[in-house]
């Protein structure tokens, strides 16, 4: 099993760009940083997993009238809509689609096993875990270390960080590869993030120096 994995969390274009349908604030500015880390996998045969929003109308997390942006939010991320797609810089060249669904045992680990290019969680709310797959992906994987990027850095950044640590993985992440909703909140995040031992790195410690091969 790998000794790292990056998880590359909602860079889909309702997020990334500036039509989108829930633009984060800054996002272009890290689609360089993007272009490095998926490269740097795909050249060290990292294992990708790529988190996506999958919503339906119906979905509690969307609200067509007064979304509270907290809990709610209007639709975005639509299945089959053009804002659901991943942007081109971390668009996968092989995906392997994880549904929220119910897999018979023992399928989802042979599609695995018999798979080499990126995984592709679905979920409909902002925690990847709440589609109970990514937890039966993470298991077989077994990294000891997890490199988070993407967006946004205060709603489903958080959520996967703090997903990884209590599952107990060590966790990487990228600062320059993220984007929040509200800054204040996400250098809050960083701050209490540091205190837990989370790795803080820039993409360049990851693509020019040695923090990979110290992570073994």
């Amino acid at each position: 099993m790998p000794a790292v994995i990056f998880w590359d969390v909602d860079t889909q274009r309702d997020f990334m760009e500036p039509s989108g349908k829930l633009f984060v604030p800054g996002a272009p500015e890290i689609e360089g940083t993007l272009a490095r880390l998926t490269a740097l996998a795909r050249r060290r045969g990292i294992p990708l997993v790529a988190p996506v929003d999958d919503h339906r109308l119906e979905d509690p997390e969307i609200a067509l009238k007064n979304p509270d942006f907290r809990e709610t939010f209007p639709p975005h991320c639509l299945r089959g809509t053009p804002g659901q797609e991943k942007v081109a810089v971390t668009r996968p060249l092989s995906p392997l689609s994880v549904e929220n669904r119910p897999y018979p045992p023992g399928e989802l680990e042979d599609r695995l096993r018999a798979h080499s290019g990126e995984i592709v969680i679905h979920k409909q709310r902002f925690d990847v875990f709440t589609n109970p797959n990514a937890e039966r992906v993470l298991a077989w994987l077994d990294p000891r270390h997890v490199v988070v990027y993407g967006v946004a850095h205060d709603s489903c950044d958080r959520f996967a960080v703090e997903g990884l640590l209590q599952r107990g993985r060590a966790v990487h992440l990228v600062r320059d590869a993220v984007r929040a909703t509200r800054p204040e909140e996400g250098e809050r995040l960083l701050a209490e993030w540091d205190r837990l031992g989370v790795g803080l790195p820039l993409t360049a410690d990851l693509d020019e120096g040695g923090y990979l091969d110290w992570l073994g």
